[in-house]
């Protein structure tokens, strides 16, 4: 049986921490926990440091992003399969298992989590809007049919994605990874999700500038 390694990138996530390392602890399946805590001033690394050793856990002193916690992760990793899953509870831990068995049993490389094949959005739309961009760039530049390119489902086998030789320290590590893999020829299956986005009061964290930094790591990998 193969061994799935989730990477879990955190900042400042208190109110949900405990709650997703909880589902995912309860997810029956051969798997290791490899937390980042990328420098959170609240009590996030008192609770992750209650979960060990049951998880695994990476302290960065200061908040360096999304990008630089994951790369932090893969060298960690040590499962055939790797997966990231964000600390915030928009999306649904159970579905890794769904992903995870249909990697696992398919004749695929990388498989994507898509919140936009079934998901229609109530709140957050801007971000919608901005998604579906940069998915669309995404597709024209490296000839791709995704649908959703940020999403933070993703999984790959992981010599793959291992040997990416990713750079990015923030949210353009999305837009570096998919770039790469397309750019190997390598096909990204994409499976739906559900999603339940949250609202910047709610402790979103991207910004507008990160939609425009990945516009220049698209343009940067096309060229």
């Amino acid at each position: 049986m193969p061994k799935l390694s989730i990477i879990v990138p955190v900042f400042n996530e208190e109110r949900t921490i405990r709650l997703v390392l909880e589902k995912l602890l309860s997810l029956s399946l051969d798997k290791e926990i490899i937390v980042v805590d990328d420098g959170s001033t609240d009590s996030t690394e008192k609770i992750i440091n209650s979960f060990v050793p049951a998880v695994k856990f990476i302290r960065h002193k200061t908040n360096s992003g999304k990008g630089s916690a994951i790369r932090s992760g893969l060298v960690r990793a040590q499962g055939d399969f790797i997966v990231f899953c964000d600390a915030d509870l928009e999306y649904n831990a159970n579905q890794i298992a769904v992903i995870f068995d249909y990697i696992s049993r398919n004749d695929t490389n990388v498989v994507y989590g898509s919140r936009f094949m079934e998901y229609r959005p109530k709140k957050n739309f801007i971000h919608y809007l901005g998604n579906r961009f940069l998915t669309g760039l995404t597709n024209l530049f490296f000839g791709a049919k995704l649908t959703d390119m940020e999403t933070a489902y993703k999984m790959f086998r992981s010599d793959i994605l291992k040997n990416l030789s990713l750079t990015a320290s923030r949210f353009e590590i999305e837009p570096e990874i998919t770039a790469k893999i397309l750019k190997q020829g390598i096909k990204i299956t994409e499976l739906p999700i559900s999603y339940d986005p949250r609202v910047k009061s709610e402790g979103k964290k991207i910004k507008y500038r990160d939609g425009l930094i990945a516009i220049w790591v698209l343009i940067k990998e096309r060229l």
